[in-house]
């Protein structure tokens, strides 16, 4: 099945609190989960980045298992924000974590250049996937530790419906058909593989559950 690709911000107000909203419990603790065991031996402090960063519930999540890290989460759309800013109050992590409005490419971050730079599920939305890499390139550190993580296309459109509901099949409409759509517009490992070995950057690809793939090392 060819990429369909699909817009990169998800802008709308229903769609950003919907987003918001949904039970995510298990794909982003297995995203701690999968983060920590990967790259085992992080500073105990350091300034970090999330790119693509949503409402921020991953963000908060790295902020709490790595208490002694600054965050700085990026996210090119405004109404994802503002859902962020909302819970980053309520989480009393205002002191380390800082929430920014910023749309890849950029020139500049806050606080970059990054000791750690990490992300989910941005690279399906970028119509040109090379801003990713040439990102973290541009404001990690030399030997920054990275992980990312994101889904992989499927086979087929009856696939992709059958992951749909398996996974979220209980969601709100809104939040199925944006599942959908992302399913159409990931990027398979192999795709993947090749990205990185055109930007460079020594990571290794793995698979690691039906519908999620993760890259992670230093660069």
């Amino acid at each position: 099945m060819e990429r369909v690709p699909e817009p990169e911000l998800m802008n709308e107000e229903e769609q950003a609190r919907a987003y918001a909203e949904a039970d995510f419990e298990a794909p982003h603790s297995a995203f701690v989960d999968l983060l920590l065991r990967h790259l085992p031996q992080l500073p105990e402090s350091g300034v970090a980045v999330d790119l693509g960063c949503g409402p921020g519930d991953i963000t908060f999540r790295i902020a709490r298992a790595l208490p002694g890290w600054t965050i700085i989460g990026v996210d090119g759309a405004a109404a994802m924000l503002l859902h962020g800013q909302e819970d980053l109050m309520r989480q009393s992590l205002s002191e380390r974590v800082r929430l920014v409005h910023a749309h890849l490419p950029v020139n500049a971050l806050p606080a970059a250049p990054f000791d750690f730079l990490f992300s989910n599920s941005l690279l399906h939305h970028l119509a040109e996937p090379m801003v990713l890499w040439e990102t973290i390139r541009t404001f990690g550190k030399p030997g920054a530790p990275v992980f990312i993580m994101d889904l992989a296309r499927p086979e087929s459109r009856e696939e992709a419906r059958r992951l749909v509901e398996e996974h979220s099949g209980g969601e709100p409409p809104i939040l199925k058909k944006d599942f959908h759509n992302s399913l159409l517009a990931a990027y398979r490992v192999e795709e993947v593989e090749e990205q990185l070995r055109r930007s460079g950057l020594p990571l290794e690809v793995e698979t690691v559950s039906d519908r999620h793939w993760i890259a992670h090392g230093r660069i």
